[in-house]
């Protein structure tokens, strides 16, 4: 079975910054098509921040765009969100999304267990 951690999620005052990383585990890799990153703050729904795709085209909620920078290492299982110019409403928990296929499994969505991000001002 795959499992995906977070880690990197954390206290930060309003402008700090933080990395989250999301490394996959426990099972064979045939690919990985895309992982991404989505939070949920108190009382939302959940929306996507970040994705990425096996071939490395980016996407970006507009409002991170600017502030967060998404990469991989598809070599490691991993994925990053590095994470500028915290604001207040960044306040989420983060949760980390891939799409891969295992020889096991087929193809499937696997999510992380999810890590805090509070941005204090």
């Amino acid at each position: 079975q795959v499992q995906l951690v977070e880690s990197g999620g954390g206290l930060v005052q309003a402008g700090g910054s933080l990395r989250l990383s999301c490394a996959g585990s426990g099972s064979i890799f045939i690919s990985i098509n895309a992982m991404g990153w989505y939070r949920q703050a108190p009382g939302k729904q959940r929306e996507l921040v970040a994705t990425i795709t096996k071939g490395g085209s980016t996407n970006y909620a507009d409002s991170v765009k600017g502030r967060f920078t998404i990469s991989r290492d598809y070599a490691k299982n991993t994925v990053y969100l590095q994470m500028n110019s915290l604001k207040p409403e960044d306040t989420a928990v983060y949760y980390c999304n891939a799409n891969i296929y295992t020889l096991a499994q087929g193809s499937t969505y696997y999510w992380g267990q999810g890590t805090q991000v509070t941005v204090s001002s």
